[in-house]
């Protein structure tokens, strides 16, 4: 596969790495039966690639390379793709492989809203308060201890970060484990989040709350011997996304699109998180 996308001018570095699509490919459906016959369906593998090849670069799907097939037969297989959850499931178990290897670090997670823009609109879009009014999208993003996403909710740009916190709780994929007093789970946040009925949220979900500006995140750690700042590490995450050329700006408009583009690159940050690509 990388010799033929060289062939035709591909740059082998945004293709996804092969273990990625030995993972997905056991999660696919079932090929649908074609009782009149036809041609020939285009490979999975080659659909993934030219897939994860779009979220990378970030070009319109009219621009993807002819050696990775044709944008409409592409765009057909993800809607079939996200009709069978497999980019959640990918996510998951993304986050399972890191789990055994490494262990997810549940103790500490960070919540964090990071806007993008939106310009087809689309559905749960609304105005950007930071870009003048334009249409815009928000991600509430959850991570664990290390960084890696474990819960996310998609809304419109003008839509505030504490009215998504239990949302956001109940898209985690996998189920946290229990706190107890010897191992608490500790929920860091920011001053958007510095409600009382936020708090009161978050300590019936059986978290300790750490919500603080980042001055006085800063004040701590000069003050306090070993303090730690534990929010940073879901804005790194923000960062990593935006590495997909694809997530910059959100073009897809429809939700499951754009959340399925999010799902596979949480997928890849977990697996590479986790040392299986080498």
């Amino acid at each position: 596969m990388v010799e033929e996308c060289l062939e035709f001018g591909v740059d082998p570095a945004f293709l996804p790495p092969e273990d990625l699509w030995q993972a997905f490919e056991p999660l696919l459906p079932e090929e649908p039966p074609k009782p009149k016959g036809g041609r020939p369906r285009i490979p999975d593998r080659k659909a993934f690639f030219a897939l994860f090849y779009l979220l990378r670069t970030g070009i319109h799907w009219k621009a993807l390379p002819r050696s990775l097939g044709a944008s409409s037969t592409v765009h057909d297989r993800f809607q079939l793709w996200i009709a069978a959850g497999v980019f959640e499931k990918l996510w998951t178990s993304g986050l399972i492989e890191y789990d055994v290897r490494k262990g997810l670090q549940w103790s500490w997670q960070s919540l964090d809203g990071a806007m993008t823009k939106a310009p087809l609109g689309g559905e749960d879009t609304g105005p950007n308060p930071t870009d003048r009014g334009k249409k815009g999208v928000k991600r509430h993003l959850l991570t664990e201890g290390k960084g890696l996403p474990i819960g996310l909710v998609v809304t419109g740009a003008n839509r505030h970060d504490k009215t998504q916190v239990e949302q956001v709780f109940l898209t985690m994929p996998l189920p946290p484990p229990i706190p107890t007093l010897e191992d608490p789970q500790h929920f860091c946040g920011d001053k958007g989040f510095d409600y009382p009925d936020v708090r009161s949220l978050i300590g019936a979900w059986g978290y300790v709350d750490h919500i603080k500006s980042r001055g006085e995140e800063q004040t701590e750690l000069l003050k306090i011997p070993g303090y730690r700042a534990r929010r940073w590490v879901v804005e790194r995450t923000h960062s990593w996304l935006n590495r997909f050329r694809r997530l910059l700006i959100r073009w897809e408009k429809k939700v499951p699109n754009y959340t399925a583009l999010l799902h596979l690159a949480f997928a890849f940050i977990c697996f590479r998180s986790a040392g299986v690509f080498g």
